[in-house]
């Protein structure tokens, strides 16, 4: 009943990115925030607070998650937005929401659940085999605790069998998805003409008193950005020479520590199972009577597969007669474990109750529990590597205290920081308050610059994360404040603005002109001829003509259908500023009789899924309705 789940698991906070919604960045777990009392509030959703502190945090995940989902396509300024700042706020507000209403409606995840998510994800195994260690580090890594990373994973989970539970239920119409299938694959008849703004560009003269009178509106878009030139030393565990090998009697210590994790394979069963499930206490003792009977056909002979085919309620296992694959203690829950553990090859237990009701368990097999020995060559390389990956994790870790020590010691310069730990003091290009490059492109590195303690005091930051086991300290080397870009230094700019604006507004122009003379019943060709512009047949084109104008094909596709003989037509403005006079004069639905069956079931499915996503979001604002969302305050910008 878990494989689902397991299957799309692929990364350490892959399943709290992707459990509850498709937004456009991850949920993080509003309830491991907290703030005091001196915290403002932004939001209120029911009786959970989110304050600023909150949001704070919240933006500097999804900004770091962000920077690595783009790479080097990332910008500062993406994250220093209006827009992104309401985002991360509903998200918040969304998750929240969800769990709230989780819980009251009764959604659980038991201990076996949130085992089996964790034990089983790649990102937490050292060859092929869960490893506490890693499971610690990969989450301290991305400044999380296994409490509250698992914490996370129950809510999501709840959320997530809510959710599963309404998509599932969507259902799509015959007609329907007919209907859909005409209308997606629609064809219309069209011809155009653009009036492009470079055509008009050298007819215009831009006087100086119009710049002048530009640059006096608007002076507040011709200010300089303050910036700042950054010193640094940075620390990185990667740079730390690796540890001479050790006597053997330290990785004998090593072995003897991790054995029972890293270098045994715990006993292993393979088990299937038949479920009654069971709720009500009249429920409970339906089921075990169903139970009762089905074990009764075991001992007559029947076929323990068949009969988990026929009768299980675990959709999971039923149509694979029962077979859970193989398990290790810890797996299941505690009832169902004990019992599976207590067999014999091929034996068959007796009912045994669970919170999903009542099972049946038999004993395929036994992997028994093995042990690799200390004298082992793969294990003497595995032991040699774990000693030196703690020795750097134990050096650097010592390094960045020490780091952070002398920084503080020494708040008014870098040099004896470098000196003591034989670090490179390096500087940074320009950078704004929207980042710049390398260390710069960090968002906290970015807020430190700016910050009263840098900018104004002087003095060395504390040690900033910068990436997987890498630290910096900066400090300001050079800074400039925003100032006042005089028209001389703009004054050619401004014209060309002004020039493109008047050549766009006579394109338009002419456009609306050419649109309206076609109400004297001329066809779209008489009407643009002689104005200088290029006019175009294509033909009978569908919604994504390759060769087209995207902005084109979507104004033709909103023309109401023209009647006979005659055309309907618009004007729309491209991206680039030119304007296009369009008109059609014949729709073509596609024929829905004639499509073959694997295409009509693909098209069911996909408005089955866009129903189901509508729904789903109607549900939200619903709940969030009945809820309560208050926002108190917009987020603050980070200074």
């Amino acid at each position: 009943m878990l494989q689902n789940i397991r299957d799309r698991l692929s990364g350490p906070l892959v399943w709290i990115v992707v459990g509850i919604i498709l937004v456009p960045f991850a949920f993080f777990g509003i309830e491991t925030f907290r703030g005091g009392s001196s915290d403002p509030t932004v939001a209120r959703v029911g009786k959970q607070k989110i304050t600023q502190s909150q949001f704070r945090q919240a933006s500097e995940q999804r900004a770091r998650q962000l920077q690595q989902w783009m790479g080097e396509n990332f910008r500062p300024e993406l994250v220093n937005t209006p827009r992104f700042r309401e985002v991360v706020l509903n998200d918040l507000v969304l998750e929240q929401a969800l769990i709230q209403h989780a819980r009251q409606t009764g959604y659980r995840a038991y201990d076996a659940a949130i085992f089996e998510i964790v034990s089983t994800n790649p990102e937490f195994q050292e060859q092929g085999k869960f490893s506490p260690v890693a499971y610690r580090n990969r989450l301290a890594r991305e400044s999380y605790t296994p409490a509250l990373y698992e914490s996370q994973a129950r809510n999501i989970f709840m959320i997530d069998q809510m959710r599963e539970g309404i998509l599932s239920s969507a259902w799509a119409a015959e007609s329907e998805a007919a209907q859909a299938y005409r209308l997606e694959q629609q064809q219309r008849w069209l011809a155009y003409a653009v009036f492009e703004v470079s055509r008009y560009l050298p007819t215009i003269r831009i006087q100086p008193e119009q710049v002048q009178a530009r640059y006096d509106e608007q002076q507040s878009r011709f200010q300089s950005p303050e910036r700042i030139r950054l010193a640094y030393v940075e620390l990185a565990l990667e740079d730390l020479p690796p540890a001479e090998k050790p006597d053997a009697e330290v990785l004998r210590v090593i072995y003897e520590s991790d054995k029972a994790t890293r270098f045994s394979t715990p006993e292993e069963r393979r088990a299937r199972h038949i479920l009654i499930g069971s709720a009500a206490d009249a429920d409970r003792a339906a089921a075990r009577k169903r139970l009762d009977v089905l074990a009764k056909a075991l001992e007559e002979g029947a076929d323990f597969a068949a009969l988990a085919a026929a009768h299980s309620e675990d959709p999971g296992s039923k149509n694979k007669g029962g077979d859970l694959g193989w398990i290790r203690r810890g797996q299941m829950l505690e009832p169902f474990e004990q019992a599976l553990f207590a067999l014999d090859r091929n034996g068959v237990s007796k009912p045994v109750e669970t919170e999903f009701g009542w099972h049946l368990i038999r004993l395929e097999g036994v992997h028994p529990a093995v042990t690799k020995p200390f004298e082992d060559a793969g294990v003497q390389a595995e032991l040699l590597s774990l000693y030196r990956q703690r020795d750097a994790e134990r050096r650097f870790q010592e390094r960045s205290e020490k780091l952070e020590q002398l920084a503080f010691e020494s708040p008014g310069s870098l040099e004896p920081v470098a000196q003591a730990l034989g670090l490179t003091v390096k500087g940074t290009d320009w950078i704004t308050r929207a980042g710049g490059t390398d260390i710069a492109a960090q968002p906290a590195v970015v807020e430190m610059a700016f910050s009263e303690n840098v900018l104004n005091n002087n003095e060395n930051s504390p040690p900033l994360t910068i990436g997987d086991n890498r630290v910096a300290v900066i400090r300001k080397q050079d800074h400039e404040a925003s100032q006042q870009q005089p028209l001389e230094k703009v004054m050619d700019a401004l014209r060309d603005e002004l020039k493109t604006e008047a050549a766009r507004q006579q394109a338009a122009s002419e456009a609306a002109a050419a649109l309206d003379s076609l109400g004297d019943g001329r066809s779209l060709e008489q009407a643009v001829r002689g104005r200088g512009v290029g006019f175009k047949v294509v033909g009978r084109v569908p919604r994504a003509a390759p060769g087209v104008d995207p902005k084109i094909l979507e104004a033709l596709f909103r023309l109401p259908r023209p009647e006979p003989g005659k055309a309907s037509r618009t004007q729309v403005t491209l991206d680039n500023g030119d304007v296009a006079v369009l008109a059609t004069t014949g729709v073509e639905d596609a024929d829905w009789a004639s499509v073959p069956t694997d295409v009509q079931q693909q098209t069911r499915v996909r408005l089955r899924e866009a129903i189901a996503g509508a729904e789903f979001s109607a549900y939200v604002t619903d709940l969030q309705n009945h809820i309560g969302v208050e926002t108190i305050s917009p987020p603050e910008a980070e200074n």
